[in-house]
């Protein structure tokens, strides 16, 4: 018995997660599966013809779809229509080209700014549209939530396996370090980095008083491919590390200042905005499925983090 060839297309595939799947890959390698890894340069997602010229050039049996228009909190306060459109148009040629090329299974990566501004807590997968997300990134959060209005409307119309998932604070090896377009944890590396250099403290924008969860990319890695591999429903899940996790941003900027060595200490610049306070998730509906996944310690994955990110500083997106 041959098993059947799986040709999986990861669009975003050069980027912070798509080097995650890619390491994750290597760690639990199958004979059937081949792997496509896209970056910007193999064409335009937010052209439907450059898109489904991909799609012609590859015909995948499977995509795992994370290319988007994605920045930091004053990124997208300032731009918010900007990543609407964009995203909008990325999102609907990707999984209309899917839908074309016969695709088997498509998992879209999410993120966990969709949920309401105002909601109970934690979060879980049942909550996407039960309010407006926050006004900071509302371009961006409703983009992605319309991911998962195409995806059960595609399977109830077509029948087609669209899934997605929503992770929690990414990071790690290929982030991206600018501080303008960046998130918080590879900001504050970027930071550190210019601090120790100029022997000053690191500068933490807001009170460090809001709460995240952060997962490091080889982890989500992981849990991608199984997502593609094994799981079953329409409905998103939330892959996270669990509730307990959660940090201030004031100890994620010591981790990191540890990290670095940097012996100056944390300064705060509370006139700049800290977005929302806390947006914990529960993960009950991941570990329903593997109870027993190991997280990488978040001290362990910054130190591996800012490892990469010293010894690959000149070629880093920063």
């Amino acid at each position: 018995m041959t098993t059947e060839k799986k040709i999986i297309l990861v669009t975003g595939g050069s980027g912070l997660v798509g080097k995650g799947i890619e390491r994750a890959s290597q760690l639990d390698p199958r004979e059937n599966e081949e792997f496509v890894f896209l970056s910007s340069k193999d064409g335009d997602l937010k052209d439907r013809a450059q898109t489904s010229a991909i799609f012609e050039k590859y015909h995948p049996t499977h995509v795992i779809h994370l290319a988007a228009k994605v920045g930091g909190l004053f990124s997208n306060m300032k731009s918010n229509h900007t990543y609407w459109s964009q995203n909008m148009s990325i999102n609907t040629n990707v999984l209309e080209c899917s839908r074309e090329f016969g695709v088997k299974k498509v998992v879209s990566c999410l993120s966990t700014c969709i949920f309401p501004d105002k909601t109970t807590y934690p979060i879980d997968e049942t909550m996407i549209h039960n309010g407006p997300p926050h006004t900071s990134n509302l371009g961006y959060s409703y983009a992605k939530r319309m991911i998962d209005v195409m995806n059960h409307t595609q399977n109830m119309q077509y029948g087609c396996h669209f899934t997605s998932i929503i992770p929690t604070n990414v990071f790690g090896p290929y982030d991206n370090f600018n501080l303008e377009e960046g998130h918080v944890l590879p900001g504050l590396m970027q930071k550190a980095h210019i601090a120790k250099k100029e022997g000053k403290p690191l500068l933490v924008y807001g009170t460090g008083k809001p709460r995240r969860q952060f997962i490091y990319s080889v982890d989500l890695g992981k849990l991608i491919l199984w997502t593609i591999r094994d799981y079953e429903e329409i409905e998103p899940i939330i892959l996270s590390v669990d509730e307990e996790a959660e940090v201030s941003i004031k100890d994620l900027a010591q981790s990191v200042a540890d990290a670095f060595q940097l012996e100056q200490g944390l300064v705060f610049d509370e006139s700049k905005a800290d977005g929302q306070f806390k947006k914990t998730a529960t993960n009950k509906k991941l570990r329903t499925y593997l109870p027993d996944f190991q997280f990488t310690p978040l001290e362990d994955a910054i130190r591996e983090t800012v490892k990469w990110f010293e010894e690959n500083y000149e070629t880093a997106r920063h």
